[in-house]
């Protein structure tokens, strides 16, 4: 590749493909779509495209033996639900968002298959004497391993290079025949316990296809393992597994400027200078949908938080429009009638796209006073201030260090278009955000 007018070779292991910094993903859960799953998602594209994004991240799609719902319970990596459509369906959604320049991630679940899948049922009828009893991990008394309560997902043992090649053969296969842009990849941190080498392989196989593939680690961004073991992305998590770093951040009235500060800047330990956290507000973990939890004030400020931060920011189905619903609970169609955000998360997704230093690596986080919460974005064409009022209280923000020199400047917030010159105190009315953009 050619960087600041001076070739080099591309390190494919660790470096990101340039589409990733620009991504804006939309969570897509096909059965919540319409009743022609995949269908229904085609359908939807010109929708999406014009919200804005430019990239989905479809639900797990592979065959699955449970009747409705998500699966992350496969029984044929290299088959569909027959609920969502065939294989000429899902290619015609591909080749239809790539027209539109949206790209396609699959969510894979390599962890574990379902217990009904073929090769755990014969290694269960034939015991040792299976040619698939060793396809699934065994503790001493060769019992099948399983993690929390999930005895109907038994783990895949990646000791037997069997395993790996048929997983790598089922992730291989959907790139090379249906031309998907990559993986949001379930449970990884169950992989990374059992054979922690296996991903770097994986992420090898895969570019020999499509160098531009992206994979998204669904485990934590704090964790350097998974950037610099063949990633380009990671959680939004804690130390904790499957614990969201601002699931405590709302759940006070009072106080959340400073405890966003803690979760943002990983209790001041920071993250390793390749991360690129994956944030969202609602996804299919998450319940009950942010605005249920903590109202529509709170939501718009936290709406313009994700998609002003650094990282990849995450619509998931329904968000826009102020749907309310339980993605696991939820195995219908939902409405898309906006209920008066869609235009607001419009003007996000465009303010993000039209100023490239909300899509830089840069950011600078300037802390908490009060009740309110400043950071900076920087790229070499412009410094962004992002100044958020987490209370119905109007506030005061005081800029110093890093953004003192911006005091007494002019510049542009991007959600009212006004120009705005700072002074030293800048005041929030509540519920506030302002977004200012200097040249």
């Amino acid at each position: 590749m050619v960087e600041n007018g001076v070739a080099r070779a591309v390190e494919w292991a660790t470096e990101n493909p340039r589409w990733v910094d620009d991504a804006m993903v939309y969570g897509v859960v096909p059965h919540n779509f319409g009743p022609e799953g995949f269908r229904s998602v085609t359908q939807k594209l010109d929708y999406l495209k014009d919200l804005g994004i430019n990239a989905i991240w479809l639900a797990p799609s592979n065959a699955t033996p449970t009747e409705s719902g998500h699966s992350y319970n496969v029984s044929n990596y290299f088959e569909l639900r027959p609920d969502y459509g065939t294989k000429e369906d899902f290619a015609e959604l591909v080749k239809e968002a790539h027209r539109r320049g949206i790209k396609v991630l699959m969510d894979v679940v390599p962890n574990h298959s379902a217990y009904e899948h073929r090769y755990f049922q014969h290694a269960l009828r034939y015991g040792e004497a299976s040619p698939y009893y060793d396809f699934y991990d065994r503790d001493e008394e060769g019992n099948y391993t399983y993690y929390f309560n999930w005895t109907h997902l038994p783990n895949l043992n990646y000791e037997n290079p069997q395993v790996r090649r048929w997983m790598t053969e089922a992730l291989s296969y959907w790139i090379r025949e249906f031309d998907v842009d990559g993986y949001r990849v379930d449970a990884i941190w169950g992989v990374r316990q059992r054979r922690p080498d296996f991903w770097p392989a994986m992420r090898r196989e895969l570019q020999r296809i499509k160098p531009e593939m992206v994979l998204i680690a669904e485990a934590s961004a704090r964790d350097p393992y998974y950037v610099q073991e063949g990633f380009d992305s990671a959680y939004d998590w804690t130390d904790e597994l499957g614990h969201w770093a601002w699931e405590n951040v709302f759940e006070e009235p009072t106080g959340i400027a400073q405890r966003l500060h803690h979760a943002l800047t990983n209790g001041g330990k920071g993250y390793h200078p390749d991360s690129l956290t994956f944030r969202f507000l609602n996804n299919n973990d998450t319940a009950a949908r942010f605005l249920t939890r903590y109202g529509a004030d709170l939501k718009r400020v936290a709406a313009a938080l994700v998609w002003t931060l650094d990282g990849i920011p995450c619509l998931y189905t329904g968000e826009e429009n102020g749907i309310e619903f339980e993605p696991y609970q939820t195995p219908d169609p939902i409405s898309f009638i906006d209920r008066g955000y869609r235009d607001y998360y419009k003007q996000l997704v465009a303010i993000r796209k039209a100023n490239p230093a909300l899509r830089s690596r840069e950011v600078a986080f300037l802390g908490s006073q009060g009740e309110a919460y400043a950071f900076l974005r920087r790229s070499p064409e412009q410094t962004v201030l992002v100044l958020l009022n987490f209370s119905a209280e109007e506030q005061t923000y005081t800029l110093t260090g890093e953004a003192q020199p911006l005091s007494n400047k002019i510049g542009k917030e991007l959600l009212t278009g006004r120009e705005v010159n700072l002074s030293d105190n800048v005041s929030l009315a509540p519920w506030e955000v302002m977004i200012i953009a200097f040249a």
